[in-house]
């Protein structure tokens, strides 16, 4: 990987290891339709702005179908089944299984081009890193419930195919572009109801959590995110899910006195090596005469 993807990569781990920590507080006192409002509606208002600057909003409508299914399997189905999740199961086992991404990914990919071969570093990458992933956080699902833990298992779906809908049906459309399109769009058909069940008091907790979700989980972590998928590729930009959830294991530790498990000493190793073996290319080796 280049440093460039290196960097990149880095920074969506930080980014999206967080959400899942303002999510389990947001949803305290909001309903899901409100979180999923308050993180699409303000990101829209942010890059609005910089829309009609760059004269993109033509190029917004003509794509709107493609957009429109990005955001719906990207955020506004997702959105609102990990909020909801959020109200039964810990942050830690819904960051777990968010991290089967990478797999359903490599799947899709596999059924998309069928004659690229995945490679055996690759896999074992993959297989390390969802072996981490497991014995850092534990599949404690009598903790929560196995509805939601299905549910969550449809996001893990959803988030495997919208880089692959970027890739190949939105490569030409800028990254802010498509954001702004997909928040657009979730806002509108969530604001009916959001819009008139606001709850008669917020809290400043609440209020800093939705701004942190809408402003840096939303709308500057989609255009890093984008930066990614040029950088490494659809298939490897998802294995940051590995990452994301050793951050949110932490900070479910620490600030939300999630249960400290032995396996988390031997699966935040097992996550790095994983993640750098599945993002990691096979040079070819070069033919001697």
């Amino acid at each position: 990987m280049s440093r460039k993807g290196v960097l990149l990569f880095l920074a969506m781990s930080a980014i999206w290891g967080i959400p899942y920590l303002l999510i389990r507080v947001a949803v305290r006192h909001l309903d899901p339709e409100t979180l999923v409002l308050g993180r699409t509606l303000p990101a829209a208002f942010l890059l609005a702005p910089l829309i009609i600057k760059r004269g993109w909003f033509r190029l917004v409508y003509k794509h709107v179908g493609w957009i429109g299914a990005f955001a719906f399997i990207e955020f506004g189905v997702p959105w609102y089944i990990m909020s909801s999740a959020e109200k039964h199961l810990t942050s830690s086992l819904t960051s777990l299984l968010v991290c089967i991404v990478p797999l359903f990914s490599v799947l899709a990919h596999k059924a998309r081009v069928r004659d690229e071969r995945i490679g055996p570093r690759r896999l074992l990458g993959l297989g390390l890193g969802t072996g981490g992933v497991v014995l850092l956080v534990g599949l404690d699902v009598r903790g929560g419930s196995l509805f939601w833990v299905a549910a969550m298992l449809l996001v893990a779906v959803g988030y495997s195919i919208g880089p692959i809908i970027l890739a190949t049906k939105l490569a030409h459309v800028p990254g802010p572009a498509i954001v702004w399109g997909s928040v657009s769009l979730v806002s509108l058909v969530y604001l009916p109801w959001a819009g008139t069940h606001l709850p008669s008091h917020i809290s400043a907790e609440t209020i800093w959590c939705v701004a942190t979700l809408s402003i840096v989980c939303t709308a500057l972590a989609f255009i890093v995110f984008f930066e990614l998928i040029q950088e490494i590729g659809a298939a490897r930009s998802v294995v940051v899910t590995y990452t994301n959830t050793a951050i949110a294991v932490i900070l479910g530790i620490v600030l939300l006195s999630e249960p400290l498990k032995v396996g988390i000493i031997v699966g935040f190793p097992l996550i790095v090596i994983g993640s750098v073996l599945a993002t990691s290319t096979t040079k070819p080796v070069s033919a001697t005469l």
